[in-house]
């Protein structure tokens, strides 16, 4: 009787797991909470705040990590890990609601990082109508091969198309709105969902007219300063992307082992300028490739997840990047949908796509795979 088969469940459907082992069929929804665990990081919290919730974490066996002059009082605020089991921390977020300190907004916080959203990842193709872009510069420039690659992206299994008249690999020159609209407009009157990838407001405005849905701005609504207004004034979705520099000039930036919490505070920033000019739906890019090292595109590959903590769609853009290394877009394919499997796994729900007919078939693979 001494041998024991132990093994560790991951990633698995607790509820599933719950019933394969006969557990109560009634209880099995509310059960799994006890089984799956969240660790939450919370910023800048005040001593008394930082106190409070650590005490209320212990009383329920949670664990909650302070700094370490909390105790003394000699630092003003504190990051804080809280985390638990979900049943653990939907009891904390209950009993904070009777706290003082603002900590009922916090309650708020906390249970909507609980609720379980996995959504089907939706592919956004690309076409570039531009002559300098990196991966395919020139090939779709004239508005006939443009217009083939559009119902070549739609047949192949595309959601959305996302049109773009402008380099934006690092040192591009800008492109004239004239020019931009003059390549855009006559593709729009396809029948498709179009998402306009450009940083010029009156670029977006011309095409929100004429039957765009997205505005896709890789500076994240800072290059100009009449986007935010134009996007809400059209109730239009954008994609707040994060860039270091407004214009992504190829900064010689140095590794950032704190990559993942400085993103996600400036896309903070920006979603909360967006949400000031009225802007409602809105989709966030940790932007890829953009001004960061090999070692930080990892580091946020990584941690993905981790930004749909905001409660906003994530968006993917890896396709075909310069950090892959490699010499042709076949390969780059190949190695862009080998992480796409992971980006599809983890429930992100847009990747931005060169090849869509190889990603239209490993949606479909993953998707008979759960059934």
């Amino acid at each position: 009787m001494g041998n024991f088969i132990v093994k560790e469940i991951k990633n698995a459907d607790m509820v599933k797991e719950l019933d394969n082992i006969g557990f109560d069929k009634c209880y099995q929804v509310k059960g799994q909470e006890k089984y799956i665990y969240k660790n939450l990081k919370i910023f800048a919290l005040s001593i008394a705040q930082a106190n409070i919730l650590k005490q209320t974490a212990l009383t329920v066996g949670a664990d909650c990590a302070v700094h370490r002059e909390v105790i003394t009082g000699k630092v003003e605020t504190s990051d804080v890990i809280l985390g638990g089991s979900y049943s653990q921390l939907r009891k904390i977020a209950e009993r904070l609601k009777y706290q003082p300190f603002s900590l009922k907004e916090l309650s708020n916080e906390i249970l909507k990082q609980l609720t379980q959203n996995k959504t089907e990842t939706k592919i956004v193709g690309i076409l570039n109508v531009t002559d300098n872009s990196f991966s395919d510069g020139g090939k779709y420039n004239d508005c006939s091969s443009a217009r083939e690659h559009l119902y070549e992206l739609i047949n192949d299994g595309a959601d959305i198309i996302d049109i773009g008249a402008e380099s934006t690999k690092p040192g591009a020159e800008e492109v004239p709105a004239e020019i931009q609209l003059k390549k855009i407009l006559p593709l729009l009157k396809e029948n498709a969902t179009f998402s306009i990838d450009t940083r010029s407001s009156i670029v977006a405005e011309e095409c929100l007219k004429n039957g765009a849905k997205i505005i896709n701005d890789v500076s994240g609504l800072k290059f100009d300063s009449n986007m935010a207004d134009i996007i809400a004034k059209y109730d239009a979705t954008v994609v707040i992307q994060h860039s270091i520099n407004r214009q992504n000039k190829g900064s010689k930036v140095k590794p950032n082992p704190n990559i993942a919490d400085d993103i996600y505070l400036d896309l903070y920033k920006q979603i909360e300028y967006a949400k000031s000019k009225g802007i409602e739906n809105i989709i966030v890019d940790v932007g890829i490739g953009f001004d960061k090292t090999l070692e930080d595109n990892f580091r946020l590959f990584n941690r993905l997840e981790e930004f749909k903590s905001f409660g906003y769609p994530v968006m993917l853009g890896i396709s075909r990047k310069s950090f892959l290394n490699l010499s042709n877009n076949e390969e780059r394919d190949i190695y862009t949908a080998a992480l796409n499997t992971i980006a599809i796994e983890h429930c992100i729900d847009y990747i931005r796509v060169h090849n869509v007919k190889m990603h239209r078939k490993l949606i479909d693979i993953y998707k008979k795979d759960l059934l």
